[in-house]
């Protein structure tokens, strides 16, 4: 029995176009100009397939879609539209259609993609991820969770406008790849798009990169000026940034559109007086809140894949994943959010043998992951240690200087419980211990002597 397609458009001679090319290519076709006609036939058990526009009339197919999913959650969709922007590709892959066609097309490519989405193979599914892979990897971001639907949304309203954007999430998270997608889609796109990070930047750093001649302002100008870590901005960067924002004049504010990011809540800096109030609401003209990955574990999959699609575009070895390790990637918190997830699966890309990667090499990955956090944390607690040890000298000398050799009291310190630890691991052996502590044999000795430290056994 052929398979039956549903063809949903408003223009009468593409419907018939499409209605010859695929009675030619053997399908059954049933054919409508409006979107409740065509999801009250998905709801009545009709059709194999939708092949649908999005628009017609003033109706949207992606009102309607999560609704047909739910009647026909097998049901494949294929999407087509002449507005080829981010927020309909973004939407149709939100929406979970199988795939999205430009308009316009060449028939045999729509062809190709409508026998790919009516396979019944045994491994039909495992191609349909690996075309969605394929094309979502090219996409600036990536899911189809509500909490990233929301994002979409706010996008595709602001994309068009020269309003200032305050993009807020954690690091991680693709602020970066937000603020591009909406300079990409924006009357600006032809300008250039800069970039300026100002974490740990002084506030003479920032006057240069960003106020004077030639600076970032005037590199953007026509273009797109997107600052990261903008709750990074000391308080006389932020007076200045104030008062360029503010000017009377227009000749003197900028032409760059500004989008702005920050890992911390900026109105609570706001509030708490950290972050100038006036600044914050000219920033705050349109805000977007990108999730954490925690918050959209449902897009795991979709990432994964699309990751590694683009490791192999990167010269890695081709790798797909399965199921399981993709549950098992649920489990885990992702403090590092996308970035740490895209690094996980380009090691796991890297390292893995097979040519799949399976649960058991995601919970390794996963399981040296948190031993090299338990050691940043360590050394970051041993940083801070040692920091306040040198700050006690200074200040059990104040209001003079300490006397004369910290630096040599301070590396004993350090020297002894490393060299301690050293023998006991290698049970008194000093040969063994100076390969582990990356010293000579006879500089070990010395040192032993030197700080009096007991061994357990010679060489």
């Amino acid at each position: 029995m052929s398979a039956r397609i549903l063809l949903a458009d408003d223009d009468s001679s593409l419907r018939f176009v499409l209605a010859q090319a695929l009675g030619k290519e053997g399908y059954a076709v049933r054919a409508t100009g409006n979107v409740a006609t065509l999801a009250k036939w998905v709801r009545d058990g009709e059709g194999d397939l939708v092949l649908s526009d999005v628009y017609m009339g003033d109706d949207c197919v992606f009102d309607a879609l999560p609704g047909m999913r739910t009647a026909r959650p097998n049901m494949p969709v294929i999407v087509m539209s002449a507005q080829s922007t981010v927020a309909t590709a973004l939407s149709a892959a939100g929406a979970g259609a199988f795939d999205y066609v430009p308009k316009p097309f060449d028939l045999d490519d729509l062809m190709a993609v409508v026998r790919r989405a009516l396979d019944g193979g045994p491994d039909a599914k495992t191609r349909a991820q690996a075309s969605k892979a394929e094309k979502e990897e090219r996409l600036p971001l990536i899911g189809r969770s509500p909490a990233m639907q929301d994002v979409y949304r706010v996008m595709a309203r602001v994309a068009g406008t020269d309003l200032t954007v305050l993009i807020e999430g954690e690091s991680g998270t693709g602020k970066e790849r937000v603020a591009r997608a909406i300079h990409d889609h924006s009357r600006r796109a032809s300008g250039a798009f800069v970039t300026l990070s100002l974490a740990g930047a002084g506030a003479a750093q920032i006057d240069r990169d960003l106020f004077a001649p030639g600076g970032k302002f005037a590199q953007a100008e026509g273009g797109t000026l997107f600052l990261e870590d903008v709750d990074e901005l000391p308080s006389d960067a932020q007076t200045r940034l104030t008062g360029l924002l503010h000017a009377e004049d227009p000749k003197m504010r900028p032409n760059a559109r500004l989008i702005v990011a920050a890992q911390r809540n900026l109105a609570a800096m706001a509030r708490q007086g950290s972050f100038r109030q006036d600044l914050y609401y000219r920033l705050n003209v349109v805000s977007v809140r990108l999730p954490p990955l925690r918050e959209r574990l449902e897009d795991v999959g979709d990432l994964a894949r699309a990751f590694l699609v683009r490791a192999k575009r990167e010269g890695l070895p081709d790798k797909t994943i399965d199921a399981a390790a993709i549950e098992r990637l649920k489990t885990h918190a992702f403090p590092g959010n996308v970035r740490e997830l895209e690094n996980l699966l380009r090691r796991a890309a890297a390292l893995s043998p097979a040519s799949v990667i399976t649960s058991r090499e995601i919970a390794n990955e996963l399981g040296a992951e948190r031993r090299e956090n338990i050691l940043d944390s360590e050394a970051d607690e041993f940083e801070a240690a040692l920091s306040r040890r040198v700050a006690g000298e200074f200040a059990a000398a104040s209001p003079g200087l300490p006397v004369t050799g910290l630096y040599d009291r301070i590396l004993a310190e350090v020297e002894r419980p490393l060299i301690t630890q050293a023998l006991s691991a290698t049970r008194g052996n000093q040969i063994k211990a100076a390969v582990v502590l990356g010293i000579n044999r006879n500089t070990l000795r010395k040192k032993i002597q030197a700080l009096g430290i007991r061994t357990g056994r010679g060489d």
